[in-house]
Formats: C-alpha cells, structure tokens, sequence
C-alpha cells in the first residue's frame, strides 16, 4: 500500500530540515544523504498523484535539494562516507543525476537556472521560489466558505473595485489550520481569479544557511515582487509556506535569526504602509500558529483557521474522487462523509484511492489482470469501511483543540 500524500509530504520537510541542519554544521556526507531522501519522497509523491495541483511546487524544491547535492559533490569531492550521486531523484529512473524534473528551472523567476557557483555554494536565489499564475479555480477548494470570503474580501474585492475601499484593505494573510485542508490551493485559487502571480516560497529552504544569508533572500524576494507588481501592473501574491520556521519562537537564537526576523518586519510594515492602491499581499500558511511570535501577528490583519471539512464538504469530496471509479450503484455517498468527521481533505482522497488499489490488488492476485478486457469490480460500502478500520485520521482530536484555542484568542476574519 502506497504512502499517503500527507505522510510524504511531512517526511520530506523532516528530511529537508535535517537536512539544512547537517548542512550548516558542515556534516557533508550526511546532509547529501538526507537531502536525497526528501527529493526521493517528492517525487514518489508527484509519482503516486500525478494530476495533485501542486505537484510543481514538489518538483521545484526537489530540484533546489538536488543542486545543492551536486555543488556538495562537486566542490568538495565524495569523501568516503559521502553517498554517491541521487539515482531516484530523476523522475524518469534512469539512474542519472539529473535535477528532480528533468530540466534546469524552467519555471523559476526570470526562467534562470542554478547558478552553479560552488565556490561559494550558494544555490541560485531563483531555485527558492516558483513564479507561476496558477490555474486553479474556487470550484476546486472544496467547502471552507468563510475562508473563501476573508481572501476575496481583502484580495479579490480590492482589485476588481479599489474605489470602494477608502481605508485601503488588508495585505497579510495567516492561515493556519491542520495539514491537507487545502492551504495552498486557496491562496492559488485567490491569485488565479485576479490573474496575478502566484509567488510560491518554503520558508524552510528560505532559512538555510547554505542558500545565503537569509536576510538577503527576504530583501531580494520582496525586491522581485515589488518589481512584478509596479512594473508588469499586476496583482501578486506571495505565499510563504511553513512561515513558522522563519517567525516562530525560539529558546535561543542566533544573531542571523534575530536579523532574518527584523528584516521581515521592515518589508511587510513596508508593504502596510504603501499606497492604498498597492496590489502586493502576503499571504502565510502555518500549522502550528501557536509558535508564531506575537509581534508579527498585528502585520497579518486576517488570520483565517482552514478548518477540516464538514459533512457537506467531506459528501463533496467523496463525490468528486469516487467520480472517476468504477463504482456500486448502492454506494452511499453520504454515509460515507458521516462516517469520516475528522478527516482532512487530503484523508478522503487518501481513503478513495485505497479502495480502488484494493480492487486493483484483487485483479492481480487473481492472475487474470493481464488477460484481455480484465477490469477490477466496482467498487462498494463495505470498501470503504474495510480501508477505515485500518486508516485513521492524520489530525487527532488535542491538535483539532489547540487550534480552537488559539482561534479563539487571535483569529480575525
């Protein structure tokens, strides 16, 4: 049984963060090994859910580690206990060590590739973020109605009619919520409608030392939105993903956080305090709000909980992911949705298609998957509640309560 999106998801942030880590401390060796084992866990996820939106997200930052393995290997050599070249990182396996997408940035800021400077093994700043105008439309963010109307509120609204909002309009956005609730695609659905650019930033990479200093990263990345939206004349949107490894709290910090942090007060109260007829947002996504400092939170004006989906939500999501399967003409859509509360979004699409490799796996062990016109049965209720019994929700009932904690002190729609 194939890995959940989410599992893969959080095994290459682990991996990548150890990464950053054993980066910064100079172990070499190790820091190529796991730096490997987070684009591996990319590209088994865009593998495993080759139509998932953000695929391209994936594939970016699996190119970005990939550079930083190769200016590793190049500029030092493979010591003894160095791993040798990634063999899986190239989505086609060929056993070559090529960048994870099989090409070099082509959907990177100014279409730039890595620069290759291994002297100073710095990766190029354009390897950082991904510049896109996503296709992504509301209709694909299931449920989540009061998030929808925050960001059309303070974005959308804004643009088509900036006459109406004479005390100007919110331009930091937190959303915070659990894992697989559709974070990302909300901030993608948002720039779509306006036809703006969709800057796309992991923090995480954004405070790696070996990327450069990590204040001047935050300068140039504010510096390339600024320019997007007074010289192109376009709305844009910078989403910066886990925002919490780069504002969060910290028992001791280093003189280059403490810089970081300042240097990203002084470009969001520059975004705040820029004309009103300003179209650069900035928009945060967290699970774990709680560890954000408050100082920064007065720079998000809306702080919007991504909540787990509802009944209505979860009957939506099992109707659009059963949609494409071969299923009963008894099944009971909205049975299932009851039988799911505290499920995630990315849970359901995890459920539905465990039960179509159930049948798919029936198909083979029968030996006739190979004969002509061989096709699994459809699909049925008792699927459903077999894969339930082993596949529990990603969120758990004390995580789902800190948010409710947290929202009920600083939440702001």
């Amino acid at each position: 049984m194939s890995l959940a999106p989410q599992e893969l998801e959080n095994s290459a942030s682990k991996y990548a963060a150890e990464a950053i880590k054993l980066d910064s401390q100079g172990s070499r060796g190790m820091a190529i090994q796991s730096y490997q084992r987070a684009i591996e866990a990319l590209v088994k996820l865009v593998q495993i859910y080759p139509d998932y939106k953000l695929n391209k997200v994936y594939m970016e930052r699996a190119n970005a580690y990939q550079n930083r393995i190769k200016a590793l290997q190049m500029s030092h050599g493979l010591d003894d206990d160095s791993p040798a070249p990634a063999e899986s990182a190239s989505a086609g396996g060929n056993g070559r060590s090529e960048p994870a997408n099989g090409k070099s940035g082509s959907s990177h800021s100014g279409g730039g590739k890595s620069s290759g400077n291994v002297e100073t093994l710095k990766a190029d700043f354009d390897d950082l973020v991904m510049k896109d105008k996503p296709k992504v439309s509301w209709d694909e963010v299931i449920g989540l109605d009061d998030a929808k109307r925050a960001i059309r509120e303070s974005i959308v609204y804004p643009m088509k009619r900036p006459d109406l909002f004479p005390l100007g309009w919110p331009r930091g956005i937190l959303l915070y919520g659990p894992p697989g609730c559709g974070k990302t695609l909300l901030a993608a659905a948002a720039a779509a409608e306006i036809d703006g650019y969709f800057i796309n930033v992991d923090a995480a990479s954004m405070m790696s030392k070996w990327l450069g200093e990590a204040e001047k990263n935050i300068s140039k990345l504010f510096k390339m939105a600024r320019s997007l939206n007074e010289n192109e004349g376009v709305p844009v949107l910078l989403f910066i993903d886990e925002i919490d490894s780069l504002l969060g709290q910290r028992n001791s910090e280093v003189g280059g956080e403490v810089r970081v942090k300042n240097q990203f007060l002084t470009e969001m109260d520059g975004i705040n305090g820029k004309s009103k007829e300003s179209q650069l947002y900035v928009i945060g996504a967290t699970n774990k709000p709680w560890s954000l400092e408050a100082g920064f939170l007065r720079r998000f004006q809306k702080r919007i909980y991504v909540t787990l989906p509802d009944n209505a939500s979860r009957t939506n999501l099992f109707s659009q992911y059963t949609k494409p399967l071969n299923t009963e003409g008894s099944l009971k859509i909205e049975e299932l949705a009851k039988i799911t509360e505290g499920y995630s979004a990315s849970d359901v699409k995890d459920i539905c298609q465990s039960v179509q490799l159930r049948v798919v796996n029936e198909l083979f062990e029968s030996g006739k998957a190979m004969e002509a016109g061989a096709n699994p049965r459809p699909v049925g209720n008792n699927d459903f509640k077999e894969i339930l019994k082993i596949r529990k929700p990603s969120v758990s009932v004390d995580m789902i309560r800190a948010y409710m904690r947290w929202s009920d002190q600083f939440k702001a729609l």
